[in-house]
């Protein structure tokens, strides 16, 4: 049965009569965190999670959780609308809030384990990443691998039914919090560097494995670097085919990409803006009026663009059980949505600046300095889940259907080219 408006507002009478049984409504917005990463000591922001965690096992029990994912691999059977409808309501209660690990668990790496596990890795984590049960990072990037991340240089070398990997991953979010983590290894450096590589499911406390903390500029440290000495991995852990990685890595990225912006509540935006720049006698001045107007319309752009393709799916006649799990990666559009997510956060962050001007960079005890967590964190965004100038490249070529960019590696052996 194809989804109509009726039933998504009646779904979302539904789900709002639930939600009030179980939260409280959400307060005034102008005051809320602006903060983009959270800046919380090791005990607090564990404790933060395990809130998350506890939410999102009354959701998914409740019938809210995995919504649009099929009913046969844990979810709801319903559609992404349905999803969106319910994440929408979500927002007029106070709950827990988001944190990267958990929806890295839930938004990436469990439909990533859908499509490419086998049936006893799905067994063991789609449904406990879902519900919240389990935490897994990203152990993608490294020191000299992160735009170009089929650069990599881990290596993982078969030993009977064994892989031994040694190396190190860094921008590794929530690593320290994390049971598990998805690992992107070579295993074939005779080949080009897109075809050697090959996706683990790493238990995180494998010995041989090391979780740095790293301090954000920011002030937080959710981002983790990993050092990998002799980890053992069974082969029954290996995720798609030896020398499929690359595939597992897209497929993955897509789904982060897909999911940008998608959390209305990261970071602050007009109404915070506005409301500080009322406090501070600004909105008089010409320039901040200008920076809230492009905070204004970029905003207006973004819902207009979400509610242009709801209403095309809508048309489309959307049918159940078209969610993540079923492989619905959201390709190269979801660069084009995770660019213009990322150009929007910078708007804030500069809009803040005209604003507050100097109380960004000293505290004048009136509750504008928080600004400078957004400010610090926002670039943050920019490079996660592929630069901009990837986005922009994928943009060009994909969409575009424009010359692919020369690339003087095409073909050449991962161990050949020149470092």
């Amino acid at each position: 049965m194809s989804v109509d408006e009726r039933e998504l507002a009646e779904y979302a009478d539904t789900a709002r009569t639930w939600l009030a049984e179980n939260l409280p409504l959400r307060g005034d917005d102008a005051g809320r965190s602006v903060a983009v990463f959270h800046d919380l000591p090791f005990e607090q922001e564990r404790a933060l999670l395990g809130r998350i965690q506890e939410w999102l096992r009354v959701k998914f029990d409740a019938g809210y959780g995995a919504i649009s994912w099929p009913a046969e691999h844990g979810g709801a059977g319903l559609s992404t609308l349905h999803e969106e409808a319910f994440a929408e309501v979500e927002r007029e209660f106070a709950h827990p809030g988001q944190h990267e690990l958990t929806s890295v668990s839930t938004e990436l790496i469990a439909p990533t384990v859908q499509l490419f596990g086998t049936d006893a890795q799905k067994e063991r984590l789609v449904r406990p990443l879902l519900r919240g049960d389990a935490l897994a990072c990203q152990l993608f990037s490294e020191p000299s691998a992160g735009s170009d991340l089929a650069g990599l240089s881990t290596r993982a070398v078969r030993d009977g039914d064994s892989w031994v990997v040694t190396g190190q991953k860094v921008w590794s979010s929530g690593a320290q919090f994390a049971g598990w983590g998805e690992l992107i290894a070579r295993t074939d450096p005779d080949v080009p560097k897109h075809k050697g590589l090959t996706a683990f499911l790493l238990p995180m406390d494998t010995p041989g494995v090391e979780v740095r903390p790293l301090r954000q500029m920011s002030g937080g440290s959710s981002f983790c670097e990993v050092f990998l000495d002799d980890v053992r991995i069974p082969d029954s852990l290996r995720l798609g085919e030896v020398g499929g990685g690359w595939g597992v890595t897209l497929a993955t990225l897509g789904f982060e990409r897909g999911s940008s912006g998608a959390n209305v509540d990261l970071g602050g935006g007009f109404t915070q803006l506005v409301s500080d720049a009322r406090a501070l006698g600004r909105t008089a001045d010409a320039e901040v009026r200008r920076a809230l107007a492009d905070v204004w319309v970029a905003e207006k752009i973004a819902a207009l663009s979400a509610q242009r393709d709801r209403e095309t799916r809508l048309a489309g006649g959307e049918r159940a059980s078209t969610g993540a799990s079923a492989g619905s990666v959201s390709g190269p559009i979801g660069s084009l949505r995770k660019l213009a997510w990322a150009t929007r956060l910078k708007l804030v962050s500069d809009a803040a600046a005209t604003v507050l001007g100097s109380r960004l960079v000293a505290d004048a005890g009136d509750g504008t300095y928080r600004w400078t967590e957004h400010y610090l964190g926002a670039p943050g965004y920019r490079i996660a889940g592929g630069s901009d100038e990837i986005q922009r490249t994928i943009i060009a070529e994909r969409l575009l259907g424009l010359p692919p960019e020369p690339r003087a590696d095409r073909g050449v052996a991962w161990k050949d080219i020149p470092r």
